[in-house]
């Protein structure tokens, strides 16, 4: 007597690909329920016949067309029948185990030695074509699941991920020391050529995904050029910091050089003197400490020389050139007064003065200068140091060279 079935429907889990209903014979009033993501086929006698999407049918020969004519020549079209019943499962089923089982043998594209690696990671499948895979792998059994379908691809996926794994490292140059920070673009190449391998057992790779590399850490060849690669980094970072470091040092040197320059005009303006004066005090004061023109021609320095030099620093320079001139020759009676005019001297009379901040001539007994204001200092009557009478104005002493009081 033929068994009722009322209902059929898909009792395996999300781990299961293929699953076989335990019933074998049907009623022509069987209830078949098809859940989303699923697909039912029918078997009989190890012949596919009709394949069910997502919904409630009822197995009667009008609405399966193909069992009916199988049916009504086999059973004489007595209703009860003998057939078989897979569901697909065509849900994605995530974290696949995946890893080679030996090391992956290839040349290192950058350095150029041979290299051995192992990888391993995790994978995404889906029963795209539920009849290939079911007239492929499944056959007579009763249940595929992940485990038993990851036997039955492990040889293939060992050999295609191997040669793969060496063909991408080499295609796009990838450099063992730089692996990790490019694993996600290697994932991706990888898991484009084995789509169509996968494929070809009604299979879907959904994604793929290289986790891990194993490199051969402590051999002797990889450790070397391990440091080769990481001491060239090494050099480009310090050369990089000696560079900064001398950049930042001229950077201090040229804030000094500003800051003292800066500090050396602000004094110039509070002693009320200009960097031209400055540099005319000290012409004068050089002259001063000379005893006679004489050697101011060994020097290499004769009175031309100084009469330019008078003309480049203006009238107060060359009046206290004139004065220092005087002095130092006094002893050989030879008395040379000058006065700026444009740039060159004449001889003056004695007792000529001039204005310590324009160069103007001064008027005898004049308090300010007729042209800029400046007041004229008054001079000592005699050197406190030897008590010499002065005979003319001047700067410093002609007999014992102490600068006088009340000349800037």
């Amino acid at each position: 007597m033929a068994k009722l079935a009322e209902i059929i429907k898909y009792e395996g889990d999300n781990s299961t690909f293929i699953w076989k209903h335990p019933s074998e014979d049907f009623n022509s009033l069987t209830q078949l329920i098809v859940h989303e993501s699923q697909e039912a086929i029918f078997f009989m006698n190890g012949q596919a016949l009709d394949s069910f999407g997502p919904g409630r049918y009822t197995l009667e020969t009008q609405n399966v067309p193909i069992l009916g004519k199988v049916l009504n020549r086999v059973t004489g079209g007595e209703s009860p029948f003998h057939c078989e019943v897979y569901f697909i499962n065509k849900t994605e089923q995530m974290s696949v185990k995946w890893g080679t089982d030996s090391k992956v043998q290839y040349m290192e594209p950058t350095y150029g030695f041979p290299i051995s690696i192992g990888a391993s990671g995790e994978m995404s499948l889906r029963a795209e074509d539920g009849r290939k895979l079911l007239l492929k792998l499944v056959g007579t059994e009763s249940l595929l699941s992940q485990q038993k379908l990851g036997v039955f691809f492990r040889s293939f996926l060992m050999t295609r991920v191997k040669t793969y794994v060496a063909q991408v490292m080499k295609a796009e140059a990838i450099n063992i020391f730089e692996l990790d920070e490019h694993l996600t673009s290697f994932s991706e190449n990888i898991h484009r050529l084995l789509i169509p391998d996968f494929a070809d057992y009604g299979v879907s790779l959904e994604r793929f995904f290289v986790t891990n590399v194993v490199r051969p850490d402590g051999e002797r060849q990889y450790e070397t050029f391990k440091e080769l690669h990481f001491r060239q980094y090494a050099d480009v970072a310090e050369a990089r910091l000696r560079q900064q470091t001398a950049v930042i040092d001229a950077q201090t040197e040229a804030q000094k050089t500003v800051i003292a320059s800066k500090a050396l005009a602000a004094k110039r303006v509070q002693e009320g003197y200009t960097y031209q004066q400055e540099r005319g005090f000290d012409v004068a004061e050089r002259a001063a400490q000379n005893e006679a023109v004489g050697q101011f021609t060994n020097m290499g320095v004769g009175l031309g020389t100084m009469a330019g030099v008078g003309g480049a620093v203006g009238g107060l320079v060359g009046g206290a050139v004139g004065e220092a001139v005087n002095a130092a020759t006094a002893d050989a009676a030879v008395k040379v007064p000058v006065q700026p005019v444009g740039n060159s001297f004449e001889n003056l009379s004695e007792g000529t003065a001039f204005c310590e901040n324009c160069g103007a001539r001064l008027s005898p007994d004049t308090a300010f200068c007729e042209e800029c204001g400046t007041p004229v200092p008054k001079e000592e009557a005699a050197c406190k140091t030897c008590g010499y009478v002065f005979e003319r104005p001047g700067k410093f002493c002609p007999k014992c060279g102490t600068k006088r009081e009340g000349v800037q």
